[in-house]
């Protein structure tokens, strides 16, 4: 029997993709920073730029409880609705500076998971995907009465943010680059946040659960607890994007709140590679590009991009990013 000491050496070819992989793990966070910071440079418009910021912070917080918890909701616009409307009224009807309204924006829209998710997460598989869409529903139809509050069918209005001052200096936020920039900062302050969630003892415990949740029970994990607090967290980072939405637009639609919203995460989060680190933000960017680019040539675009999901989805089941990590990282 061979001693450890006097066995053969890791061959090279298996020595450099868990050399990259560790590398890839451990700057995760200024990597996709730096990707973030090249994309209005890249992309032929810098409004669909800053909607990919947006939307991939909203579908990294999603990906904090799909791909990392293996909980499926159908009710996260919720969240991102409740985090941009509340973010508009404060500015709009009570003059809140926009960095109390942005934190207003992610503390509603957490306690509005939080509330959401202690109903939800009593429940499992099919049932609890339907909960958070039932809820979610209700917090739709609530914004769709309260129309003197929210501007109802036709959305909130009238809260621009012209300029931001930053250090003592006022930036104009009406700049599309400016503005993108300014923005970066909550999206690059999200996956900081997520990164340490997910090297954290909690994001092992999430991460246990995904894989088995009733051999993490019996290894003495709180399932319900931690669920909740995923669920919470999550929802939190949504509300965060949609209080990004809010400043970006001076507009909430009510949409925002709808199904439809909530199936758009989804499908972000599933192209980018649901489990991967920056998959939601290369999800949300092919997802914009197709909406562009095919809504160019017909009104039925969704058709075609619910195509090429649904082809994706059999062929390239990690999604896009995760399937490129794994080819590299083989």
């Amino acid at each position: 029997m061979t001693s450890p000491a006097f066995a053969a050496p890791m061959p090279s070819s298996v020595r450099k993709p868990a050399r990259l992989k560790s590398l890839v793990t451990t700057y995760r966070v200024p990597l996709s920073i730096i990707a973030l910071c090249l994309l209005p440079w890249l992309l032929p418009s810098k409004a669909l730029a800053v909607n990919v910021l947006v939307y991939g912070v909203v579908a990294v917080g999603y990906n904090l409880l799909f791909g990392y918890t293996g909980l499926l909701s159908f009710g996260h616009a919720a969240f991102v609705g409740a985090g941009a409307y509340i973010t508009g009224i404060a500015i709009g009807q009570f003059g809140v500076p926009w960095y109390a309204a942005v934190l207003l924006g992610v503390f509603g829209g957490g306690l509005l998971a939080f509330a959401i998710g202690a109903l939800s997460t009593r429940t499992r598989g099919i049932y609890f995907s339907m909960v958070t869409l039932a809820l979610a529903q209700l917090v739709y139809y609530v914004a769709l009465q309260a129309s003197s509050w929210t501007g109802g069918e036709n959305g909130l209005r009238g809260f621009t943010v012209n300029k931001i001052n930053l250090l003592g200096y006022d930036v104009n936020f009406l700049d599309p680059v400016n503005k993108y920039y300014v923005l970066m900062t909550f999206a690059a302050l999200a996956l900081w946040i997520v990164s340490r969630i997910l090297n954290s003892p909690f994001g092992a415990a999430i991460e246990a659960i995904r894989e088995n949740e009733r051999r993490a029970s019996t290894c003495g994990y709180n399932v319900e607890r931690t669920k909740l607090l995923s669920f919470t967290l999550s929802g939190t980072i949504c509300a965060l994007g949609g209080t990004m939405s809010a400043l970006h637009l001076a507009f909430v639609p009510l949409d925002s709140l709808h199904y439809h919203a909530s199936g758009m995460i989804v499908m972000m989060t599933l192209l980018g590679g649901a489990s991967s680190f920056f998959g939601p933000f290369v999800g949300a960017l092919v997802f914009l590009v197709m909406e562009d680019v095919f809504s160019l040539w017909t009104s039925h675009w969704q058709i075609i991009v619910g195509s090429i999901f649904v082809l994706f989805v059999l062929f390239l089941p990690k999604g896009i990013w995760g399937t490129f990590l794994a080819r590299v990282m083989r």
